[in-house]
């Protein structure tokens, strides 16, 4: 089959817009006398205008011949055979012209099992998913190559399945998602055909690989825009099968008019969406947060100690990884302390996540018309004004018996009695009979005791007038004895 070929002159793609590393691999792969063309989305987001992320290379070569033609580069994966060159920190992804996987005979289950047949560059562009990432840019001729019908789908905003859209999306289900995420991103609409074998085959799900689907939930819900792919999926069926409990509440929160874009947790993604642009990138947790927000608020936050964990435990059972849940829970448990002003919001303005869980509260205020303002006011006002039981320190809080001004008059208040630290086991009380012991056995009858113990106290004018008055804090107590 012959491709439909645009000219330079027809399509808007220049090698200036090309990152300078990704010409090098292509250039390289040329000299060697292999096919290499740029492919996928990156000549989806040129021939739109787009600066792409990434670009992807294919090439005739095989997995091992790039590795030998590259000696900054490294064979990856199993199943699906890649070749990564690095430059720096950046490394571009190369892979082999591939054909489809082999025809099933009927009733079979379609989905792709061995996919790492070498073919040619016609038969890599109908083993792709849509039309619109089924394009070859040449860097020799300048040419762009379409042999699925993706440059007219281009110019009529649509997301259209290779081929036959029942097989392709029962051969990998993980498609659905991706579909909703081109749509969403680039503001197309799902070709009719195509949508409608995802809302027929969206149970095939729970076949795909819970990694790749976690990878797919985290890219389609992290970009401007996100909230229009939310609810996508939930028309589509796709949310009820990847996120029942999230599926459940976006029903049960719905406004009387059904208007699901401006419930609370499409609000939340909005503006998640919003500092994106800005330039934010936000971490997982910071997403899955988001997402939960308002779940988490409406039926966790307010329960008992027993619902704390359940929606992390829900998460995970859908395969997401616990240091992306357990930091979600922080971040909820932050935000619900902040915007209550619990005595607890204090502490948590000096923990590590504080500016994370801070970016986050900042987020989802709106949505429930709460200020930051007053919570900062919060804050100065427990700065200003510390609690009760703690005892601002005094001047003289550091005098001791022995020290200079100790022994004078300006002291108002008794000396600091500081505890001393014991080693060897639990200090034992002295029991009355011991201390009468050691009274009698000493040479003055015990009053060395008490005079050590009050030697640097001023004397007073009733205890000089009669030493043998009795102590009015108790006159039948020994000394030493508590």
């Amino acid at each position: 089959m012959e491709p439909s070929i645009l000219e330079r002159s027809q399509h808007p793609i220049s090698r200036r817009d090309i990152d300078p590393n990704v010409l090098k691999v292509l250039y390289r792969l040329i000299a060697a006398d292999y096919a290499g063309y740029l492919v996928g989305g990156g000549v989806r987001d040129l021939m739109m205008g787009r600066r792409p992320k990434d670009f992807d290379v294919a090439t005739s070569a095989h997995p091992q011949q790039v590795r030998d033609l590259f000696r900054n580069s490294r064979l990856i994966g199993r199943r699906f055979r890649l070749v990564h060159v690095f430059f720096g920190q950046q490394n571009i992804e190369v892979a082999t012209f591939r054909r489809r996987a082999e025809d099933v005979a009927e009733g079979e289950d379609p989905m792709i099992r061995h996919d790492n047949t070498f073919g040619t560059p016609e038969e890599d562009a109908f083993r792709r998913d849509f039309t619109i990432n089924a394009l070859f840019y040449d860097p020799r001729s300048f040419q762009v190559l379409d042999y699925v019908g993706g440059v007219p789908d281009l110019e009529a905003r649509l997301i259209r399945t290779v081929g036959d859209p029942e097989v392709r999306m029962r051969e990998d289900p993980v498609r659905m998602i991706r579909a909703v995420r081109f749509a969403t991103k680039l503001d197309f609409q799902i070709e009719p055909d195509t949508r409608a074998a995802i809302i027929r085959h969206c149970g095939d799900l729970a076949k795909a690989s819970v990694p790749r689907l976690v990878e797919e939930i985290f890219r389609t819900l992290s970009f401007r825009g996100a909230e229009r792919a939310l609810l996508l999926m939930q028309e589509l069926g796709l949310l009820e099968i990847l996120l029942p409990k999230l599926s459940v509440h976006l029903r049960a929160t719905a406004p009387d008019d059904g208007n699901l874009a401006i419930a609370a947790t499409t609000r939340n993604l909005a503006a998640l969406g919003r500092s994106i642009e800005n330039g934010v990138e936000p971490s997982r947790p910071l997403v899955l947060a988001c997402v939960f927000a308002d779940m988490h608020r409406t039926t966790v936050a307010n329960a008992g100690e027993a619902h704390r964990l359940e929606l992390v435990d829900f998460l995970r059972e859908r395969g997401f990884s616990r240091a992306d849940t357990d930091h979600m829970r922080l971040l909820l448990e932050a935000a619900t302390h902040m915007m209550t002003r619990s005595r607890l919001a204090r502490r948590i303005v000096r923990r590590p996540y504080y500016p994370e869980a801070r970016h986050f509260f900042e987020l989802i205020a709106p949505t429930y018309d709460l200020e930051v303002a007053a919570f900062d006011r919060f804050l100065d006002e427990t700065r200003d004004h510390p609690p009760r039981h703690r005892r601002a320190p005094s001047a003289e809080a550091g005098h001791t018996a022995g020290s200079p001004g100790a022994s004078g008059s300006s002291i108002s208040g008794p000396p600091v009695r500081r505890r001393r630290r014991h080693r060897g086991g639990r200090r034992r009380r002295p029991s009355a009979t011991s201390v009468l012991t050691a009274a009698i056995s000493s040479p003055d009858g015990g009053n060395d005791a008490g005079v050590n113990a009050n030697e640097s106290l001023p004397a007073t004018p009733a205890a000089t007038a009669d030493d043998s008055a009795p102590d009015e804090r108790g006159a039948d107590r020994l000394p030493g004895h508590r």
